[in-house]
């Protein structure tokens, strides 16, 4: 079923994509579930977004597959999944074609039309992160934690070459568009340029001090833009190996995805706070930025026509007008790794809290995501629904609690508890006390109605991972990673 409905999908926006029935778009949270399952939520953390080159469709690689979106009127039409092992890594092919999946060290080839696998490539010793298509599209050049890049033959799958220089992970992987040099990005912080045509090592390029989060060739060839976790981009003279400038905004740039518009004229890089920055492709000269996700940007990419830029980040997905920075769109409903769930207590709303710091209402029967709280600024370590279901709590990493109104999605108040990460937050039976295992051993009771700390509980000798009342509301267990449970005789109020 999987492979006809992809085929047939594929096939249709090839060639008609006008004529795709709406009920392709229908039930996506039904598609590919595992037995026994009735329903997902969510369309997983985003890896990466790419265009087709035909700009009718683009493809995000997430956790747990690869959707496939309508351009024209934005709704999934295919979730693609397969067997992938887990993607890490994704390249479309500059045909549409093929797909290049990395999932741990495997490399797999997809058949973008007829929906099927058509090469496993192994040789790497150690996880992929990252892969790419040449600009001809007769090579993949894949860049792994063992050290090496290898390049494949993408019509026959067989291995051509393997660069490896030291022991550094290989985190990023450029090729130039004329195919004839390939740069890894290193976990040092430098970028190795390798001669393809006689596998020579060209240059070692040093100036970022930390891991080098994405690369990319501006479409002249001319340009090399690379992004690291020292909060820079370095802009760099390709043909001479030379350090052009290094950007910086507000103090700071940490961008974990970069790419060039087809007009050269820009490039975009996706920041870990959430901003899109653009940047002039030729000076460096900072232009503008683009606000509005909640969490990374884990990817960007410039429609074929360079009108629009699209973003994934923060469990969202949106399109912006790329001359003018306006937001046109948002894509509801991937999400990153989820730390916690609760049910109301009538069951018809599901909160998630996730690793990015957000947490998001689902509705439980449907499968419809609801609304995004955004105020955390780490993960959200737990949830927890009030017994008259109007109030959500959630404890996080930022060291904060947070109360939720579940009908307005709107803030109410947060109590600050000053002890590290709070792991675990539960309601009293009454709702009128919230109890809060944290970081710092201890447990600490509140007043909901005031937010004011009602006391302290100290006993266990490591981090409170869990909280839990009694039914009646009298004793309050608590589990701790020093191997024990306790149980506290609370006092009645």
């Amino acid at each position: 079923m999987q492979i006809r409905l992809f085929s047939t999908f594929l096939t249709l926006i090839l060639f008609s994509i006008a004529l795709l029935p709406n009920t392709f778009a229908q039930n996506y949270a039904q598609w590919e579930l595992p037995a026994g399952a009735i329903a997902r939520l969510g369309k997983g953390g985003i890896h990466k977004i790419q265009y087709s080159p035909d700009n009718r469709f683009f493809a995000v690689a997430s956790t747990i597959g690869i959707w496939i979106y309508d351009t024209v009127t934005l709704q999934e039409v295919v979730l693609f999944t397969g067997n992938m092992g887990g993607i890490s890594c994704m390249s479309l092919s500059p045909d549409g074609r093929t797909f290049a999946v990395g999932g741990g060290q495997i490399l797999q080839l997809w058949d973008t039309i007829i929906g099927e696998r058509q090469a496993t490539l192994t040789g790497h010793t150690n996880g992929i992160f990252d892969v790419v298509f040449s600009s001809d599209g007769q090579t993949i050049a894949t860049g792994s934690s063992d050290g090496t890049i290898r390049l494949w033959d993408a019509g026959t799958g067989e291995q051509k070459q393997t660069f490896a220089k030291g022991i550094n992970w290989i985190t990023s992987v450029a090729l130039s568009p004329d195919g004839k040099v390939v740069v890894s990005g290193n976990s040092d912080g430098t970028l190795n340029v390798w001669d393809v045509p006689t596998g020579e090592h060209k240059k070692t390029l040093t100036g970022h001090t930390r891991w080098i989060n994405a690369m990319a060739f501006s479409p002249d060839g001319r340009t090399l833009v690379s992004s690291s976790d020292d909060g820079t981009v370095r802009m760099w003279d390709a043909d001479l190996g030379s350090h052009k400038k290094t950007l910086t905004r507000d103090g700071s740039n940490n961008s974990i995805s970069i790419v060039f518009s087809p007009s050269e004229h820009i490039f975009a890089s996706g920041n870990y706070d959430g901003n899109i920055h653009l940047w002039n492709a030729e000076t460096g000269e900072y232009k503008k930025t683009l606000t509005g996700h909640p969490g990374p940007v884990n990817s960007i990419a410039f429609s074929p026509d360079g009108n629009t830029l699209v973003s994934g980040g923060g469990g969202n997905i949106h399109l912006w007008d790329a001359a003018t920075g306006e937001q046109k769109e948002t894509i509801l409903g991937h999400s990153g790794l989820v730390r916690s769930i609760a049910f109301s207590p009538d069951g018809e709303t599901l909160a998630s809290g996730h690793h990015d710091g957000t947490i998001r209402l689902w509705d439980a029967d449907t499968g419809k995501h609801q609304t995004v709280l955004n105020g955390h600024t780490w993960t959200v370590w737990s949830v927890t629904f009030s017994p008259d279901g109007r109030t959500l709590a959630s404890g996080s990493g930022d060291e904060t609690i947070c109360l939720w109104d579940v009908v307005t999605g709107k803030h109410r108040v947060t109590f600050t508890p000053f002890a590290g990460t709070v792991f675990s937050v539960v309601f009293s039976p009454d709702g009128r006390t919230l109890a809060s295992g944290n970081d710092n051993d201890t447990v600490h009771l509140w007043d909901v109605d005031t937010g004011e700390r009602i006391k302290i509980l100290a006993g266990h000798s490591r981090r409170v991972w869990r909280v839990a009342f009694s039914p009646d509301g009298r004793t309050l267990a608590s589990g701790s990673g020093d191997g024990t449970v306790l149980l506290w005789k609370l006092m009645s109020r």
